[in-house]
């Protein structure tokens, strides 16, 4: 059953020794907001745990397959819904072998297909018109950028390994067979991010009441399963939906979060852990018709 009320959400997490979310276009130093010196964790960063979590839980069979995966293909996806729905004579071969669709317009029946089996596809939507037409889907659940409360400042280490990866480098160092390396940690930074479920969106993918609770639970243990000597240790601090008791809203987003209020605790300069923050939402300013689901912290 799709959804019958819209949330907003608060999503807190840290990061302790790590880098949460590496730039690439910046040698993977932590993403930072260059003029106010906060750090920044992309949404598609938190997608990504969101669907590793899932596929890793349901290990990828219907309906919580993963669409936008490591080294998949999308295409092929697109002509497997089309097969799927009967419709596989709208499909052929460019000169490469390729396959595309015949015509010009979406297949909504392969569209429908894929919302049905694909848990991102019903979450977060999708861009399926790319060679083999499936259209477009717009998902019920979208993230902002993490923002951190204060401003992170980038460690820069340098590692060792105590091996070399050719023969070549061995000769040059007369056998000490040493590589030296970098590695970026923001010691500490407590982020933030906003959420939004939108219950007409979610009767069009058919985003359901279990997909909500999926998506509650990724979030809360996804750090869990995603630990890595880069990333240090991160985990979720607060998560924090705001139930509306019907599909459009009693209240602005903006007006809900307002009332969540995190703050440095009295003394302390430098945050180096969660217990250096104070947490406040002010529930007595909820409209009337808005519920708080404190599902962590």
């Amino acid at each position: 059953m799709s959804l019958a009320n819209r949330y907003d959400f608060v999503l807190l997490f840290d990061v302790t020794n790590g880098n949460p979310n590496g730039d690439p276009d910046a040698g993977n130093l932590p993403r930072v907001d260059a003029e106010t010196g906060l750090g920044l964790v992309t949404d598609v960063c938190i997608k990504r745990k969101v669907r590793n979590y899932v596929g890793l839980v349901k290990e990828e069979q219907p309906p919580f397959e993963i669409y936008v995966k490591e080294k998949a293909i999308l295409n092929l996806q697109h002509a497997r819904a089309y097969r799927a729905v009967g419709d596989e004579d709208q499909l052929e071969e460019d000169k490469k072998g390729h396959v595309k669709s015949k015509g010009k317009g979406a297949n909504d029946k392969a569209r429908r297909w894929l919302c049905e089996n694909f848990y991102d596809i019903r979450t977060f939507g999708a861009v399926m018109s790319t060679g083999v037409n499936c259209g477009q889907v717009r998902g019920p659940v979208q993230l902002t950028f993490a923002r951190s409360m204060d401003p992170i400042f980038a460690h820069e280490h340098s590692i060792t390994r105590m091996a070399v990866a050719t023969e070549g480098e061995a000769e040059k160092q007369e056998g000490d067979n040493r590589t030296m390396g970098r590695k970026h940690t923001v010691p500490y930074g407590l982020y933030l991010a906003h959420g939004f479920v939108s219950a007409p969106l979610a009767g069009q993918t058919g985003f359901s009441e279990d997909d909500l609770e999926l998506l509650w639970e990724a979030l809360a243990n996804m750090f869990d399963h995603d630990r890595s000597a880069t990333r240090g240790e991160m985990a979720t601090r607060g998560l924090y939906a705001f139930r509306h008791d019907n599909g459009l809203g009693r209240a602005p987003a903006h007006r809900l979060f307002d009332t969540v209020q995190v703050q440095r605790r009295e003394g302390v300069e430098v945050p180096r852990s969660f217990s250096d923050y104070a947490l406040n939402i002010d529930e007595a300013a909820l409209p009337e018709g808005v519920e708080l689901l404190r599902i962590v912290g």
